[in-house]
C-alpha cells in the first residue's frame, strides 16, 4: 500500500466515524493540557551544557563536592554596627535558620510553621558562610586554643611541683622541706607561665578568654587598622566585601529539583523578613545571586507566556476570520491548539523541564499546525466545489493533497532535527520537541480535521432552492442594516471591525497586485529576478556575521524586575554578583607545591583584572572569594609538616567549603561582575589560559557563569549559525530528493528556501534588531517556514501543469494553494506579533525577529518561487527540444544509411 493510499484510508475512516474521533482527540488534548500545567521551569546547568562537555563535568564535580552555586544574602549595614552590637547575634540566628539547624528537642525560630521550620524539614542548604557563624566559630576556635594553652600551663605547674617534691624527698628532707621546695617550684613555674601569657597577648592581642560579644577581639579579627578603623581585612572579602556590607553565602544541595530549588529560594526570602532577625541599627537583608535571578527570569517568562499566548490566540483567530474563506474558519486554530496541548503533555510525561527554548516552540508549532489544517481544509473545499459530497471530498482531498502536506511536514521536521548538532541541550530539546509537535499536528489535522469537516453539513449551493432562499434573506438583512446605519452615527466600537476589514481588504489587493507583478516578471525575466534575489541573499549572509547578539541579562528583562534590582544593588555594594570557581584536583592538594601554585595563580589573575588590596574591588573585574589559599594566608606553608599543623588547627566549618575531607579537591573562587556574556567569555578564556598546574594536578573552571558564557558563545557564533543553516538546507534537500526521487523536483523548492535565509538576515541587519539567546537559533525557523510554503506551492504548480499551460498553471496554483499559504502565514505572523508588545525584552525581540523571519519567508517565496518554476520549466523544455533534435538526427542518419545508393 502506497503512502497516498494510507493517508486516504486514515481520512476516510475518520470521516466515517467523526464523533468518536473528535471525542478521542479532544480527550487527548484535554489530558495533554492538564499535564502541561504541571511543567516546571528548568534553569539547571544541564540545560546549558552537554553532560559530556568538560565545563559541565567540572561544574558537576564542583557541585557534588562543595554544593551548588551560592544564593547570597546581602547584609546592608555599616560593619561596626553589625559585628560590634547585638545585631551580630541576630545574624548568627538567621544563619542557623537558613542552614536548617534546629537542636534536638528545640523549637524552630518562629514556630513549627515558620520558614525556619520548613527549611529544617527540606534541608536545601548544604553549606552556610556568614559573619555570625564565621565569628562564632572563630571565637570557639580561639577559646579552645586558649583553654588548651591554660591547660598546658596548669599541667606544667603541677608537673614542676611534683618534680620538686620528689627531688626533696630523695634528698632526705622532711615534710616541711618538701613543701617549701614545692612552693618555690610553683612560684617559678607560674612566673614563667605569666611571661608566656604576656608574650601571647603581645603577639596576638588576645586578653583573657574571648567571647562573641568581646568588641576588642571581634575588631581584631575583622578590621584592618592599616586601611581604616572600619575597613575589613582583604582576606575576608568573601564575607565582608566592604565597610558597609556583609554576605551570607548559601550553597544549596546539588540534588535539588528545579521546584525544590525554587521553594528553597522562596523560604530564604521569607526567613529574612521574619521580625526575629530584623537588624536594629538600620540594616537590611537582600536575597540575590545568579541562581535567584535565573529562577526569577524563568518564572517571569513563564508567567508572561500565559498572558501573551491568550493574546496570540485571539490575534490568530481574528486573522483566520478575516483571511480564511471557509465555513469553519477557526477549525485550523482549534486543531493547532489540540496538537500543542498533546505535545506539551507528552513533554510532561517524559518529565522534561520547561526551558526558555521550549517556550519558543509554542507559537512556532501553532503556526505550522494552522498551516497543515488550512491546506487540508482548502483541498476539501476544492473537491466540494467540483460536486463531491462532504465525506467523499475529505477522502479525495487526503489522496490529492495530504501527501504534499506530509512531504512539507517531513522536510520541515528534518530542518529542525539539524538542531541536534547544537552543543546546547536546551536547543537540542527545542528541535526534538518541534519534530514531535509537527508529527502530532499533521496527524491531528488529518484525523480531527477530516472528522470535523465530515460532521459539518455541507452548505447549500447557490443554485439550489434552499440556497436561493438563503441568498435572498442575506441580501434583505444587509439592506436593512445599511438603512439603519444611514439614519444614525455608528458607535465607535462598530467602526473597528470595518476599519480592520478595510485594512485587510487593502492588504489583500496589494498582495494580489504584487503577485501579478511577480508572475509577470517571472514569466518575462526570470533570470533577472533570481539574480537580484541571490544578490540580496548574499548580502544578508555577509551581514549576518555583523548582527549583534545581546546577552547581558540586564538588557533582556524588565528594568523594574525586583530580582534584577536586587542584583544591581548587590553588585553596587560588593562589586560582584556571581562566582567563577577553579576546581583543583590531585591525590593530595595540600602539598606545599600545589598550595603555592594556587596562591600564585590567584594573585596573578586578580592583578590582571584590576584587583588591588589597597583599593579593593571597586574597579576590578574579578574579586577574591572564599578559597583555600585565603585560609592559609600569612602563614608559612613551605613544608608538609607545617601544612599539616596549619590544617589541623582550622575548624572544619572553615575548611569544608574549600577542601574535601580526603584532600583530593580544593577550590579557588573569584567574584565576577554582571556583564555581557561575550565579555564574560573573554575573561574566562584569559583565566583558562593562565592555568598551568603542577604535574599530577588538574585545574578546571566551573560554575554557572562559565556554562552561561559558553552557551552564549555557541549560540552567538555567526559561523556556527551559518553551518547550521547549511546543514539544515542539506538535510531538507536530501529528504525532498528521497521523496520526489528527482533532483529537479527537490531543487526547485530548495532555491527560495536557501535565499530566504539570506533575506531575513539582511532585513534583521538593516532594522538593527539584535538577536538574543532565545532568538539566535531562529535561522532554522526560516528554513522550516520557507520549506512549508515552497513545497506546497511548487507541488501544486506541478499538479496544475499536467492539464494547463505554464501561465495558467501558475495562476491556478496561486489562487488555490497560494491563498491558503497566505492565510496560514499571516495567521502565524499575527500570533508572533503579539509577543512584540511584551515588556520582557527577551520575548519582545524574539517576537520581532520571528515576525521579520516569517514575513520575509512568506513574501520572498511568493515572489521568487514563480521565477524558479519558470526557469525550471524552460530548462525542461530546452532539454526536451534537445532530446527531440537528437532523436530526429538519429532517425535521419538511420534513413540515410538505409537509403539505396544510386
Amino acid at each position: 500500500m502506497s503512502a497516498r493510499d494510507g493517508l486516504e484510508r486514515v481520512a476516510r475512516a475518520a470521516a466515517a466515524r467523526p464523533l468518536p474521533v473528535l471525542l478521542v482527540v479532544a480527550a487527548l488534548a484535554l489530558g495533554g493540557g492538564l499535564l502541561a500545567l504541571t511543567l516546571q521551569p528548568s534553569t539547571g546547568v544541564e540545560t546549558l551544557a552537554s553532560r559530556s562537555s568538560p565545563a559541565f563535568q567540572a561544574t558537576d564535580a564542583l557541585h557534588r563536592r562543595f554544593g551548588d552555586d551560592a544564593v547570597l544574602v546581602l547584609i546592608d549595614e555599616h560593619l561596626p554596627n553589625l559585628v560590634l552590637t547585638p545585631d551580630l547575634g541576630r545574624s548568627l540566628r538567621l544563619e542557623g535558620c537558613l542552614g536548617g539547624n534546629v537542636p534536638s528537642g528545640a523549637r524552630p525560630y518562629g514556630g513549627e510553621h515558620s520558614a525556619c521550620a520548613k527549611l529544617a524539614q527540606l534541608k536545601p542548604v548544604r553549606l552556610v558562610y556568614g559573619p555570625g557563624t564565621f565569628l562564632n566559630e572563630s571565637v570557639n576556635a580561639v577559646q579552645v586554643q586558649v583553654q588548651a594553652e591554660l591547660g598546658q600551663i596548669q599541667q606544667g605547674v603541677t608537673a614542676a611541683v611534683a618534680a620538686a617534691k620528689a627531688q626533696a624527698r630523695r634528698a632526705g628532707l622532711d615534710a616541711a622541706g618538701q613543701q617549701q621546695a614545692a612552693d618555690a617550684a610553683r612560684a617559678q613555674a607560674q612566673a614563667q607561665a605569666t611571661e608566656a601569657l604576656r608574650q601571647l597577648v603581645l603577639d596576638s592581642g588576645i586578653q583573657g578568654i574571648p567571647q562573641i560579644d568581646s568588641k576588642p577581639f571581634i575588631s581584631q579579627i575583622v578590621f584592618d587598622p592599616a586601611r581604616g578603623a572600619d575597613v575589613p581585612k582583604a582576606r575576608f572579602a568573601a564575607l565582608f566585601p566592604s565597610k558597609d556590607a556583609a554576605l551570607i553565602q548559601l550553597r544549596l544541595r546539588p540534588d535539588l529539583s528545579d521546584s525544590q530549588r525554587a521553594e528553597a529560594i522562596s523560604l530564604i526570602r521569607q526567613a529574612v523578613r521574619m521580625p526575629l532577625f530584623a537588624l536594629k541599627h538600620g540594616g537590611s537583608y537582600t536575597v540575590s545571586g545568579v541562581p535567584v535571578v535565573t529562577d526569577a527570569l524563568a518564572r517571569s517568562v513563564t508567567g508572561q507566556i500565559a498572558t501573551l499566548l491568550i493574546a496570540a490566540i485571539a490575534a490568530m483567530a481574528l486573522a483566520l476570520l478575516l483571511l480564511f474563506r471557509a465555513r469553519l474558519r477557526l477549525l485550523p486554530l482549534l486543531i493547532a491548539l489540540a496538537a500543542a496541548a498533546m505535545t506539551f503533555g507528552a513533554m510532561a510525561l517524559l518529565r522534561a523541564g520547561l526551558t526558555m527554548a521550549a517556550l519558543a516552540v509554542l507559537p512556532i508549532l501553532i503556526g505550522l499546525a494552522v498551516d497543515y489544517a488550512i491546506q487540508f481544509q482548502s483541498r476539501v473545499a476544492e473537491q466540494e466545489r467540483q460536486g463531491a459530497d462532504r465525506k467523499t471530498a475529505v477522502a479525495q482531498a487526503a489522496r490529492a493533497g495530504a501527501p504534499t502536506i506530509a512531504t512539507a511536514a517531513l522536510a520541515t521536521a528534518t530542518g529542525f532535527l539539524v538542531m541536534l548538532l547544537s552543543p546546547i541541550p536546551m536547543v537540542r530539546g527545542f528541535g526534538l520537541l518541534l519534530v514531535l509537535g509537527i508529527a502530532l499536528a499533521f496527524a491531528t489535522a488529518l484525523t480531527a480535521g477530516s472528522a470535523a469537516l465530515a460532521l459539518t453539513p455541507r452548505a447549500p449551493g447557490p443554485g439550489t432552492p434552499i440556497g436561493r432562499v438563503a441568498r435572498r434573506r442575506t441580501i434583505s438583512r444587509l439592506r436593512s442594516r445599511n438603512r439603519l446605519a444611514s439614519r444614525q452615527d455608528p458607535p465607535a466600537a462598530a467602526l473597528v471591525p470595518r476599519q480592520v476589514a478595510a485594512a485587510v481588504a487593502g492588504a489583500r489587493e496589494l498582495l494580489a497586485d504584487a503577485a501579478r507583478v511577480a508572475m509577470g516578471a517571472a514569466l518575462k525575466r526570470p533570470g533577472r529576478v533570481l539574480a537580484l534575489a541571490a544578490a540580496l541573499a548574499l548580502a544578508g549572509w555577509v551581514a549576518d556575521t555583523q548582527t549583534h547578539v545581546v546577552s547581558d541579562i540586564r538588557q533582556l528583562v524588565p528594568q523594574d524586575m525586583p530580582a534584577l534590582r536586587d542584583l544591581d544593588h548587590l553588585q553596587a555594594r560588593t562589586s560582584s554578583s556571581g562566582e567563577i570557581d577553579v576546581l583543583v584536583q590531585a591525590p593530595d592538594v595540600s602539598r606545599p607545591a600545589v598550595l603555592q601554585w594556587m596562591a600564585d595563580y590567584e594573585q596573578r589573575v586578580l592583578r590582571r583584572f584590576g584587583y588591588d588590596e589597597s583599593r579593593g574591588c571597586a574597579s576590578a573585574t574579578l574579586c577574591p572569594a572564599f578559597s583555600l589559599p585565603d585560609l592559609l594566608q600569612g602563614t608559612d606553608a613551605r613544608s608538609q609538616s607545617a601544612v599539616e599543623a596549619l590544617l589541623a588547627g582550622i575548624p572544619p566549618y572553615f575548611s569544608q567549603g574549600v577542601l574535601t575531607a580526603r584532600r583530593d579537591a580544593a577550590t579557588l573562587a573569584f567574584g565576577i561582575r554582571l556583564m555581557d556574556l561575550a565579555k564574560q567569555q573573554r575573561v574566562i578564556d584569559a583565566m583558562r589560559a593562565e592555568l598551568h598546574p603542577p604535574a599530577g594536578v588538574t585545574a578546571r573552571l566551573a560554575g554557572l557563569p562559565v556554562l552561561a558564557a559558553q552557551a552564549n558563545a555557541a549560540l552567538a557564533s555567526p559561523w556556527r549559525r551559518l553551518l547550521t543553516l547549511l546543514a539544515g538546507l542539506l538535510a531538507v534537500g536530501l529528504v525532498l530528493l528521497a521523496v520526489f526521487r528527482r533532483a529537479e523536483r527537490a531543487l526547485v523548492p530548495l532555491v527560495p528556501i536557501a535565499l530566504a535565509t539570506g533575506w531575513s538576515a539582511l532585513v534583521l541587519f538593516a532594522t538593527r534588531v539584535p538577536l538574543n539567546p532565545m532568538s539566535a537559533t531562529l535561522g532554522a525557523l526560516v528554513i522550516a517556514i520557507s520549506t512549508e510554503f515552497a513545497v506546497l506551492l511548487s507541488e501544486r504548480f506541478r499538479e496544475e501543469r499536467r492539464d494547463h499551460p505554464l501561465e495558467e498553471a501558475l495562476a491556478r496554483a496561486y489562487r488555490s494553494t497560494g491563498r491558503a499559504v497566505l492565510a496560514s502565514g499571516v495567521t502565524a505572523i499575527a500570533g508572533f506579533g503579539v509577543l512584540a508588545v511584551s515588556d520582557l525584552r527577551m520575548l519582545r525581540d524574539f517576537g520581532i525577529v520571528t515576525v521579520i523571519d516569517l514575513t520575509v519567508s512568506l513574501l520572498g517565496v511568493l515572489v521568487v518561487l514563480p521565477a524558479v518554476l519558470v526557469t525550471a520549466e524552460r530548462g525542461v523544455l530546452l532539454r526536451r527540444i534537445a532530446r527531440l533534435e537528437r532523436l530526429a538526427a538519429r532517425a535521419a542518419g538511420s534513413r540515410a544509411r538505409r537509403a539505396p545508393v544510386a
